[in-house]
């Protein structure tokens, strides 16, 4: 399937689309909210791989409804290496579908259900979490990118 394309306000001042990285695979996380506890330890294990990543010819890319300026303190706060990008419109997260209904402590509200896309060279969707659970998922991506690699060799 191929990925939905867009383009988003990026944590680096530029605005960026995601066809812009055709020719490498593109780790794409969404994650509901900078500096929560979740999302933090998310984004630092992204972080803690991110060599690898790299090493492997993959871009990550996290993706949330906070602003740039919410983004920037993220970054500089836990040192992220990668580009983070703001869809306060929800615009991304509607056409990956991970803008749903949720709950909380009896409370419902719209917001993003945590999930990692796994994009090839071609901008086909080679794999996708959904419901993510923080603890060990970057492992499982880091799995299946090494696993889409070799098989494109």
């Amino acid at each position: 399937m191929e990925a939905p394309d867009f383009t988003l306000p990026a944590s680096n001042g530029e605005n960026v689309t995601l066809s812009q990285f055709r020719g490498k695979y593109v780790v794409l996380y969404f994650y509901p909210k900078d500096m929560t506890p979740g999302c933090t330890t998310e984004a630092c294990d992204f972080r803690d791989h991110h060599e690898v990543f790299e090493e492997l010819g993959a871009v990550v890319i996290g993706i949330s409804p906070d602003s740039i300026v919410r983004h920037k303190k993220f970054i500089e706060k836990h040192r992220l290496p990668f580009l983070l990008l703001a869809d306060e419109k929800q615009d991304a997260a509607k056409a990956y579908d991970v803008w749903k209904l949720k709950k909380n402590f009896g409370k419902e509200y719209m917001g993003i259900e945590r999930s990692t896309f796994l994009i090839d060279p071609n901008g086909q969707i080679v794999k996708e979490w959904r419901k993510v659970k923080v603890n060990g998922h970057v492992e499982e991506v880091l799995n299946a990118l090494k696993e889409a690699v070799g098989s494109n060799k």
